[in-house]
């Protein structure tokens, strides 16, 4: 396989890679990450099965549009590829360290991501991934009608399909639709924006994983929330640049299901229990 990693790095950068190093990072899920290098660059490679393909397909698209769209510093994409047994994302290497955090340029940047309305409606040209979850991205001219369908419908639907029933599902979601907003704008978000996807590199933002669509801003504030409180200087820099509404927070319950929907169908456990809560605090 590195062999073939080698010739598409080359083809890619129009020169000679061969890699010299290689050293194995914390892997998650099915995927293996790794450190390689020769005399003069490095790169951070992730491989999986082939059935993953895909998933790194839609990554790398998902990375070109926030670099178009963004101010984060966000990894190229060097090259995607097979061999005969696995697939591998080829990703520029980017120096992270701790300690030179500066969250308040973080939440300005999104800020400034959510503020570029380019689209009428809410969805995206193709489906993409959250994780390792394919992730439906039909376009809808109302907000409501596509979070409640595309993104919690979806999850409970998938839930459903291993015999975890946690509510009806047609009638929860005519109920979703009348607690969202119906005039909000789109706005490119990233999708799975929360803290272990955020990183610094010499001071300035990086940003992992995006699952990418358009869709209402709050989303990514809500995500964010949901797991790992960011620090204040985040929504201060945030609400510098993009005040949110005053009622925003009115409507993280419902947004906050979809992050632990995903996890639930990711692990079960205590995800199901907790996204079992939502659903009847939201009923209520």
């Amino acid at each position: 396989m590195w062999n073939r990693v080698n010739q598409q790095i080359s083809e890619s950068l129009n020169m000679p890679f061969e890699l010299s190093s290689k050293q194995a990072l914390s892997s998650y899920g099915s995927k293996k990450l790794y450190k390689i290098s020769d005399s003069s660059h490095s790169f951070l490679v992730k491989v999986a099965p082939l059935s993953a393909l895909e998933r790194f397909e839609c990554e790398a698209e998902n990375r070109s549009k926030l670099i178009r769209d963004s101010d984060f510093l966000i990894a190229d994409t060097v090259t995607v590829g097979t061999s005969t047994e696995f697939c591998f994302i080829v990703l520029e290497w980017l120096c992270l360290e701790s300690g030179n955090e500066d969250w308040k340029t973080c939440g300005e940047l999104l800020a400034k991501l959510h503020l570029r309305h380019e689209q009428q409606m809410f969805g995206l040209d193709e489906d993409n991934y959250i994780h390792e979850l394919p992730q439906p991205n039909q376009w809808h001219k109302k907000w409501e009608t596509f979070f409640a369908e595309e993104r919690v419908g979806w999850q409970l639907q998938l839930l459903a399909e291993k015999g975890v029933h946690l509510v009806d599902i047609d009638n929860f979601i005519e109920q979703l639709k009348s607690m969202l907003p119906h005039h909000t704008s789109p706005s490119l978000v990233h999708g799975n924006f929360w803290r272990g996807n955020v990183a610094f590199s010499q001071g300035k933002p990086v940003l992992f994983s995006p699952a990418c669509y358009y869709g209402d801003r709050e989303i990514d504030i809500a995500t964010a929330q949901a797991f790992t409180e960011l620090p204040k200087d985040f929504l201060e820099g945030y609400e510098s640049v993009y005040p949110l509404a005053e009622n925003y927070q009115d409507r993280f319950e419902v947004y906050q299901l979809y992050p632990v929907l995903v996890q639930a169908n990711l692990f079960a456990g205590k995800y199901l229990t907790e996204a079992a809560e939502k659903i009847r605090s939201l009923l209520k």
